[in-house]
């Protein structure tokens, strides 16, 4: 049986916060947890933000490519009736 194990390599960094942030942080962590609880923070926030940007980026795509696709959906509309006539069963 092949057992491969990630290891994660963590390296200490100096973070300033804001009081106010840090009394937040000081009341949803245990003593010890803070690292592990801005880790999956930043994770978050930068899955989240990645997710608004693609939504952001598909909606101007989708905009700037409307009539394109409006004029490829008539199109094929009007050969899907050639090929099937209405009143035929598909």
């Amino acid at each position: 049986m092949n057992i491969q194990r990630e290891i994660t390599v963590h390296k200490r960094v100096n973070v300033t916060l804001p009081e106010d942030t840090l009394r937040l942080l000081d009341r949803v962590t245990e003593k010890g947890d803070r690292s592990s609880f801005v880790d999956q923070a930043v994770r978050f926030y930068v899955k989240e933000v990645g997710r608004a940007n693609l939504k952001k980026q598909l909606r101007l795509g989708a905009t700037a490519r409307a009539s394109r696709d409006l004029g490829l959906a008539e199109e094929w509309f009007s050969v899907d009736e050639e090929v099937w006539p209405k009143g035929r069963n598909r």
